[in-house]
């Protein structure tokens, strides 16, 4: 094997009597590493976009959040709910109950998610962060019931952070069928006052589609006395989430935050899944200039194979050679990129080069994300070296037919 070994270190460094066969191998290091160097950053990337989604939904999402397994409403009543309300692996319980509603702002009116929340809203997860405005973070007072409606929400209402006249909220009452002669007597109305802030995570979804409001609100104006459409916990350090799945039992379906944003990240990994593939073709490409590298090089060095024979080298032997040579040049390739790409996005990290808008604003973040994550880092090089392996073994194969 040492032999092998030298003979395939010489043959890869050595001057070759055809320049090309130079040329060619050179082509195929440089493919590789940037193949490689391409995989190591887009995957970074996609990463840091994962990680940035997380941070923005987790202003809005709980840790855990607790629905009924049937889709219907819980009793704040239950046994199991009061147990867990008491429970020490708890550190924040937060019932909530969610609908649609109409909300009419004077000219303006759109079809929105009401969120009641208990008063304890703000301990939950870090909606504080994501608050704007002069006011406080106090949704009922005495009989006067306030709201934080989302920020494009306002917009879309033609609405100021602090607004006069207050909301008026209709929601179709239990078992009655709309009567056309006199639609309003169909739903159930209050109003909903400004607390002179609105908030904003970022997301479509949450800012121009929900307002907050407290929990005794939904509750009236849904007609859910007493009851909740959900939970949401804040675990204190010892709480797990398979301690909740125990306490409660079935007919309850519990989710994190991952979980609760479940299509968005489903869509991401696909994402980076076809990213992964394209980028393998670029690499399948390096591949094959690593087998026109070897062909050309078992060509030229007929002779030196012959003399190899009739010393007692056996076939296997001289093929071990080439491959070995091949496989120089994969790990060189790989090495040289991976560790470009990490320096790369090292770089980005901690000066952020590669800036996503002309100006600082245009987007929620000034400069692309990046998270370098060791997984990610095994599967480029075990793809590489699959791929190369697979390449060098073809182009040895073939020796004989030469």
């Amino acid at each position: 094997m040492k032999y092998e070994l030298l003979l395939s270190r010489r043959y890869l460094f050595s001057k070759k009597s055809h320049n090309a066969i130079n040329i060619v191998s050179l082509i195929a290091v440089v493919g590789v590493a940037v193949a490689t160097m391409a995989m190591v950053i887009v995957m970074s990337v996609f990463n840091g976009f994962q990680g940035l989604v997380a941070e923005l939904f987790t202003g809005f999402d709980p840790e855990l959040r607790i629905t009924p397994a049937d889709g219907t409403s819980l009793d704040l009543a239950d046994e199991r709910i009061l147990a867990l309300a008491q429970s020490k692996d708890v550190a924040v319980f937060t019932p909530v109950v969610e609908g649609q509603a109409l909300v009419v702002a004077e000219n303006n009116q759109k079809v929105v998610i009401l969120k009641g929340v208990a008063d304890n809203y703000t301990q939950q997860s870090g909606i504080l962060d994501a608050l704007y405005g002069d006011g406080e973070p106090t949704l009922h007072l005495d009989v006067i019931e306030y709201c934080v409606p989302g920020l494009q929400l306002c917009n879309q209402l033609g609405l100021p952070i602090y607004f006069d006249k207050p909301l008026d909220v209709y929601a179709p009452k239990k078992g009655e069928r709309v009567n056309m002669a006199n639609p309003r007597a169909s739903f159930n109305k209050d109003e909903l006052n400004a607390s002179g802030l609105v908030f904003s995570v970022h997301q479509p979804k949450y800012d121009s589609e929900y307002i907050l409001c407290s929990l005794g609100f939904a509750q009236r104006i849904f007609e859910l006395d007493n009851k909740a459409t959900g939970i949401e916990i804040k675990l204190t350090s010892s709480g797990s989430r398979e301690k909740i799945e125990a306490l409660l039992g079935d007919g309850f379906c519990i989710k994190d935050r991952y979980e609760q944003q479940e299509d968005v990240f489903r869509i991401m990994q696909i994402e980076k899944l076809i990213s992964y593939f394209f980028l393998c073709f670029i690499l399948l490409v390096a591949c094959l200039n690593i087998m026109g590298s070897l062909s050309m090089l078992m060509i030229e060095k007929r002779e030196d194979v012959k003399t190899l024979s009739a010393l007692g080298s056996t076939d296997q032997q001289i093929r071990r050679i080439f491959a070995l040579e091949g496989l120089m040049i994969i790990f060189g390739g790989a090495m040289v990129g991976m560790l470009i790409g990490l320096v790369l996005c090292l770089l980005q990290q901690w000066f952020g080069f590669i800036r996503m808008g002309q100006s600082e604003g245009s987007f929620i973040i000034d400069a692309y994300p990046v998270v370098v994550k060791i997984g990610d880092l095994l599967l480029v090089l075990l793809t590489v070296v699959l791929f190369g392996f697979l390449s060098v073994m073809w182009a040895t194969k073939r020796r004989r037919n030469l």
